[in-house]
């Protein structure tokens, strides 16, 4: 690890920072200038049960009384130290409140990225190994078919079928492994669409280079070539695919834990927004933006440590052409026993 990748995560690190402070201050403004008083409606509310004194320290201790800059610095500053105030609705501090619902979510949203990445997997290796009259074609259609039909419809099929059907789970035990599971399936099934497709198009892409002909005229098995060999560089750009869906699958888990009644994160988000209840929706917001940020800055410092071929130039990274060189390809002295990434950077005019 050289002085110039240091540098240059320091740099994603500080603008990652960046991001989720504007983000923080964003969504805190966004929240501010929705309709409705939080104090009239909420605090005031007499199925919450606060008494006069109890408001006035929650209006103390929020600067509800004060300007916005105010309240917004005061926020900030409570954030940055790791404070999410009190919810407005239940008097619970808020940490304590997502701490109880993030478990489930996670467990959720890590499953369905496990099944989609596995699902993805599948399919791209189907279309590659498979001739065409054998349904290489339908294979390479079940993408645009994944993300044609939305999460809740999946999630609803598989109810109907693998709960009331065949009764495999019970809907009124949502946490149960195989009620997991299939919530995992609901949720993952959408977003393995986006990583085939990406996956599929660099699988493409790398199987119709020389080295590639090059290790088929060696006599090197569909399936060793797949694995040993187009995979690792078919799949860098699917490290960005999958940060980019990280926020898709947070998103996406407040509609599956709904449909499945899983208490997760969603539906804490649900009681907030129904109650005004803006800590706590500050908090989710925020605590998504973080998760999305460091997924990023994670796929951001994984390239130069995955790909020999990238370079880092100031604040970037960039992949470096590769020279032409077709006395190399042709004098490889043993494809099958040689890692091929390494021929493509002097075999593969870019």
């Amino acid at each position: 690890m050289n002085r110039s990748y240091l540098a240059f995560a320091a740099r994603r690190a500080l603008q990652a920072i960046v991001v989720v402070l504007l983000a923080y201050v964003f969504t805190f403004v966004v929240i501010s200038v929705l309709p409705g008083d939080p104090v009239t409606s909420t605090l005031r509310n007499p199925d919450n049960g606060f008494s006069e004194d109890e408001i006035q320290r929650i209006i103390a201790y929020y600067g509800l009384d004060q300007p916005l800059v105010v309240q917004l610095w005061t926020s900030l500053s409570r954030f940055l130290v790791g404070d999410f105030g009190i919810s407005l609705r239940s008097n619970l501090p808020v940490a304590q409140i997502i701490g109880e619902a993030l478990p489930s979510t996670l467990v959720l949203a890590t499953s369905a990225l496990a099944v989609a990445i596995v699902l993805a997997s599948l399919i791209a290796y189907g279309t590659q190994v498979l001739p065409p009259k054998y349904g290489q074609g339908v294979l390479r259609a079940f993408p645009s078919l994944f993300l044609s039909v939305p999460n809740f419809v999946i999630g609803l099929l598989l109810i109907h079928v693998f709960a009331f059907g065949l009764g495999l789970f019970r809907i009124i035990d949502p946490e149960s492994p195989w009620g997991t599971f299939f919530a995992a399936v609901a949720l993952g099934i959408p977003v393995s669409a986006q990583i085939a497709e990406v996956l599929i198009a660099g699988l493409d892409h790398e199987s119709s280079q020389d080295y590639a002909a090059v290790a088929r005229s060696r006599g090197l098995g569909r399936t060793r070539l797949f694995a040993a060999h187009l995979v690792k560089p078919a799949s860098l750009p699917v490290v960005t695919v999958i940060a980019l869906t990280i926020g898709e699958l947070l998103g996406g888990s407040l509609i599956t834990e709904t449909v499945f009644g899983r208490t997760g994160v969603g539906s804490v988000v649900q009681r907030a927004v129904s109650s005004q209840d803006l800590p706590v929706l500050q908090a989710v917001v925020s605590l998504a933006a973080v998760v999305f940020v460091v997924a990023n800055l994670l796929a951001d410092l994984s390239y130069p440590l995955l790909d020999p071929r990238v370079r880092i130039e100031g604040a970037r990274v960039k992949r470096v052409p590769a020279v032409a060189d077709p006395a190399a390809a042709t004098t490889a002295p043993d494809v099958a026993k040689t890692p091929l990434t390494a021929i493509t950077t002097t075999a593969r005019p870019e």
